[in-house]
């Protein structure tokens, strides 16, 4: 068994709670951190049936991807489905802990999976997240700052885009002036001194901040660490909505939704008049993804896949872009294989079990 706290800091260490929307309510709503964790029961929805299945089956922990607790819950009682499914939640002492948006923004969440089923490569994120960046500039002896570098790449810093390990160095010249009580790495108390140093800038994610930072402190010589933090406006590709990617060679695109429809298990597909023109770039939003139609369509996409789209979202494309609604449920169901595989990477003997019990609130006649 493992405790709970573990399972959640798996989990936001790889899909921030940070990178959640603001509507949201990702994480954990039920249960003591401090709890020893069983079993655990992946699901896409908690529903009764679905707490039902995991009390046969003995686990402890639901981990769903939309969460039970939404909106604005102003009391817990069995007149509401969700006071029932509480209630019950708390009776048997299984914990919820739910990974939504946040793990629809980081770029190895829901759409990339979803890239994965459908055979698209060279992907990147479609709206990637803006004024998440932050640079970290700090200085230290000639002699170490391989070491200092190497401590804040580790901890997550120096990636942009497909590059890791990025960081601009300049030599300088430091001065100061040990105080009394003091223990200075190089110098003497009391005395002015100058040090050949490496002025080190890179770049990291605001959540990573705490980390980078301990890393830095932690390899750094010096008593004292002067550093400097600065907020970017710059995009951010490790996170945002919605995913791009090609196929690997142009397509018909009858033959593509034939392809998503077999993937995803669809009864039918709802799209804009096929443009006469192959498939080759194609944009994927899991879930509700209407409000990235002018971002697919800026990004030169032949085809944007996604649920939910209303009536009048499908004349936007103007017939320049194929534009199909491959539903909500079924553009996220393997979403719960990928809570597996972090399950799977992260705690190797570790019982859980992917919810068989459907949820889909959607039926085709």
């Amino acid at each position: 068994m493992i405790r709970l706290k573990e399972i959640k800091k798996a989990f936001e260490d790889f899909a921030p709670l940070s990178l959640q929307e603001s509507y949201d309510n990702s994480g954990l709503l039920i249960g003591d951190e401090e709890a020893e964790i069983q079993s655990a029961l992946i699901a896409l929805d908690v529903t009764e049936a679905v707490l039902d299945e995991a009390i046969s089956k003995g686990c402890n922990l639901v981990i769903s991807h939309h969460p039970l607790i939404f909106g604005n819950l102003k009391t817990v009682t069995s007149g509401t489905s969700t006071g029932k499914m509480i209630r019950k939640a708390v009776q048997y002492d299984i914990a919820v802990y739910a990974l939504h948006t946040n793990l629809d923004n980081i770029a190895g969440g829901v759409n990339n999976i979803l890239c994965d089923k459908l055979g698209i490569i060279n992907r990147q994120v479609l709206k990637p997240l803006k004024g998440l960046l932050q640079k970290l500039v700090t200085f230290c002896p000639v002699e170490k700052a391989a070491e200092v570098r190497n401590a804040v790449f580790a901890a997550g810093a120096g990636f942009i885009g497909h590059y890791d390990c990025c960081s601009f160095n300049a030599a300088g010249e430091g001065t100061f002036r040990a105080g009394e009580g003091t223990n200075p790495y190089v110098g003497e108390t009391g005395a002015l001194h100058f040090e050949n140093e490496v002025r080190i800038e890179t770049v990291f994610p605001s959540y990573l901040r705490s980390k980078v930072v301990s890393a830095m402190i932690r390899s750094h010589p010096y008593e004292e660490v002067a550093y400097d933090i600065y907020n970017l406006d710059n995009t951010y590709a490790g996170a945002g909505a919605g995913m791009t990617g090609d196929l690997t060679a142009d397509t018909d695109p009858r033959e593509f939704l034939e392809k998503v429809k077999m993937t995803l298990g669809l009864g039918c597909i709802r799209h804009t008049p096929f443009t006469g023109k192959k498939v080759r770039k194609v944009a994927v939003c899991g879930g509700a993804g209407s409000f990235l139609i002018p971002d697919a369509l800026a990004s030169g996409a032949d085809i944007f896949l996604t649920g939910d789209i209303r009536y009048h979202d499908f004349f936007v494309p103007e017939n320049s872009m194929l534009l199909a609604d491959i539903g909500h449920y079924e553009s996220e169901q393997f979403t719960k294989e990928l809570i597996s595989t972090l399950l799977k990477k992260k705690f190797p003997t570790f019982a859980h079990f992917i919810s068989e019990t459907p949820t889909n609130p959607v039926n085709y006649l």
